[in-house]
């Protein structure tokens, strides 16, 4: 079986006022379909930064990143964008929603990037699936915390990827919201795709298949 994500020997440094500061070193991942990780460390120990470079969004300075067999880093940045808008979701802890949209709009938004099939049909399945249909047309201020965070994973659910990202997506909720998220993330996981997370939640790691750890300064598993 090829992965979905196969990270391979990568470093991160970045520049500090004493010198080079270590956010990752030789760290390597893979992820197959149908699996669900929780990545976990203390602060600093490179675990947003792992993130955004398995999202394509942060080139390393060593090593590779391939996605559905691809190598990320070796396309340009217009083709690295579109690859990664058709195959990778972004779940953030703060939600980054249009104010001005409504949340029907809102979760539509990929599809101004890409054609996605069926796509009022899809975002309609998606917004009863995560009980936000009666909320379609509600701008996000009149949102709770848990529904906005549903707004955002709907959305990165719409153009079928086959990875999400999320970097604590669960760090704003309440149990029964964390609760019904990591549940979005098993069943999207029990359906072929899969789904990387870094958390600091215990309940919610333990929805996870498996757990990575990332040491602090060095950025390695352990």
């Amino acid at each position: 079986m090829k992965p979905v994500l196969d990270i391979s020997d990568v470093a991160k440094t970045f520049a500090g006022p004493d010198g080079p500061v270590t956010a990752l070193r030789g760290f390597s991942l893979a992820l197959d379909p149908s699996e669900f990780v929780a990545v976990r460390g203390p602060s600093g120990s490179g675990k947003t930064t792992m993130l955004l470079i398995a999202g394509g969004l942060l080139r390393p300075e060593a090593g590779s990143v391939r996605l559905a067999g691809e190598d990320l880093y070796g396309m340009n940045a217009g083709d690295r964008a579109a690859f990664r808008a058709r195959h990778i979701g972004f779940i953030f802890q703060e939600f980054y929603l249009l104010p001005y949209l409504t949340v029907s709009e809102n979760v539509l938004t990929p599809a101004l990037a890409q054609a996605i099939p069926d796509v009022q049909r899809r975002a309609q399945e998606i917004l009863d699936q995560l009980g936000l249909a009666r909320r379609a047309n509600h701008k996000p201020d009149a949102l709770s915390t848990g529904e906005r965070q549903r707004v955002a994973l709907a959305r990165a659910l719409l153009p079928r990827p086959s990875l999400l990202l999320a970097d604590e997506p669960t760090g704003n909720l309440d149990k029964e919201n964390a609760d019904t998220v990591a549940q979005a993330f098993r069943t999207f996981a029990a359906n072929g795709g899969a789904v990387l997370m870094v958390t600091h939640n215990d309940h919610v790691a333990d929805a996870a298949q498996r757990t990575v750890l990332l040491n602090p300064a060095t950025g390695s598993t352990g």
